[in-house]
């Protein structure tokens, strides 16, 4: 079928499931899981794919709450397509993130895609991807090596602007415990090593580090135990420090950094120090400057205004990892029409309105309309590749 008239039929099957893929954003917005418990979600959205005659696989890669759901498979292609679903919610504000319409707009764009099958090559698989807020399962899926040999990822973020790309930050986040010898403060002191001092060294140190750290490295960090009473030598405290900057590979030298600092300190206090991730590393997104000029048309053409600013980071995401592994691509799209920030209950409130709902119309259309581009037009994929392969 010509791209014009499969566009458009995707599209008008789109338009009318629209309503179907808001009410599962509800129901995910109404019921809130935890990262990697997200037992309702994951068994709504297994409902409703096996209702529209759906293959899904469960239990992907042995990960209880993630799937892989068959939208379309072509034999006699090498084109693997993967639209990434999220579903889990945050502590306390639920679904500050967006996360139960993003995956609702990866759903409809699936299931527009999948209703005209009988058009399409290639081959196009809906992931479940639980836990991106903390423990993320695209770490897992990439260290799989599934994704090596995929053409692309794809999918949107919800946003108080409209983005062609995002900026994501590369994140290690560690655990640092130190060890020393209790004593009485008073009776004996110098029998103790104190381990709060060796925690505390450290954490100035890791200030005096900031001095000569390359612009947009972010070190932030908590104290989990601080000792217990006044008069006895802790032989035990604990902080928490989580790295990020916008390329792995410096983030790398700055973990390295931390380490010897670590150590020095232990050793300054007479104390000793294990140091432990606390989450899964999670890398930076790489860039992809060929799709996003693409993305941008598209987004012009389905009447929704990219944001003119700087593209501001979204923190740390586990698409990162995926970036590393295949080209990636995740823009934002829009839910407010005013300045609001995602994970907090200002954001919460935009999931349920209408404006959310356009943003789920809109973004399924988005990609899918990228998704039959890139079929339709081998260079496109040829071009990411090479981008993908630019050091």
């Amino acid at each position: 079928m010509e791209y014009n008239k499969l566009k458009e039929k995707v599209y008008s099957c789109i338009d009318s499931q629209v309503g179907k893929a808001f009410e599962l954003n509800k129901y995910l917005f109404n019921n809130p899981e935890l990262s990697h418990k997200e037992y309702l979600a994951y068994e709504k959205y297994l409902e409703l794919l096996r209702n529209e005659g759906i293959e899904v696989e469960e239990k992907f890669l042995g990960l209880d709450t993630a799937f892989k759901a068959i939208i379309h498979e072509d034999k006699d292609s090498d084109i693997k397509i993967g639209i990434l679903a999220e579903y889990d919610a945050l502590p306390d504000i639920g679904h500050a993130c967006g996360h139960s319409a993003s995956g609702s707009l990866s759903f409809l764009a699936a299931l527009g895609l999948h209703k005209n099958k009988e058009y399409l090559k290639g081959n196009i698989y809906l992931f479940g991807t639980p836990g991106e807020e903390a423990n993320g399962a695209k770490v897992d899926m990439a260290g799989s090596g599934v994704f090596d040999d995929f053409s692309y990822v794809i999918m949107i973020h919800m946003s108080d602007k409209n983005q062609i790309s995002s900026k994501i930050l590369a994140l290690d986040a560690l655990n640092f415990e130190f060890y020393g010898s209790p004593s009485h403060a008073s009776a004996s002191p110098w029998n103790g090593r104190n381990a709060v001092n060796g925690m505390t060294l450290f954490i100035h140190a890791l200030d005096m580090m900031r001095q000569q750290l390359r612009d947009e490295t972010r070190i932030h960090g908590t104290i989990k135990n601080g000792g217990s009473v006044p008069n006895i030598i802790s032989d035990y405290a604990f902080c928490e420090y989580w790295f990020r900057y916008k390329k792995r590979d410096y983030l790398n030298e700055v973990v390295k950094m931390a380490h010897d600092a670590a150590e020095g300190c232990a050793k300054a206090t007479q104390t000793r120090v294990k140091i432990s991730e606390a989450t899964k590393s999670l890398d930076d997104l790489r860039p992809t400057p060929y799709s996003d000029s693409l993305i941008k048309d598209i987004y012009e053409n389905l009447g929704v205004e990219v944001d003119k600013g700087l593209v501001e980071s979204l923190g740390s995401s586990d698409i990162g990892n995926l970036s590393y592994k295949c080209p990636a691509l995740h823009p934002t799209i829009s839910i407010s029409d005013r300045p609001v920030s995602t994970h907090t209950r200002e954001f919460a409130q935009c999931i349920l309105t209408d404006k959310t709902k356009w943003a789920i119309d809109k973004g399924s259309k988005i990609i899918a309309t990228y998704i039959l581009k890139s079929l339709y037009d081998d260079s496109i994929i040829e071009n990411m590749r090479k981008d993908f392969e630019r050091p």
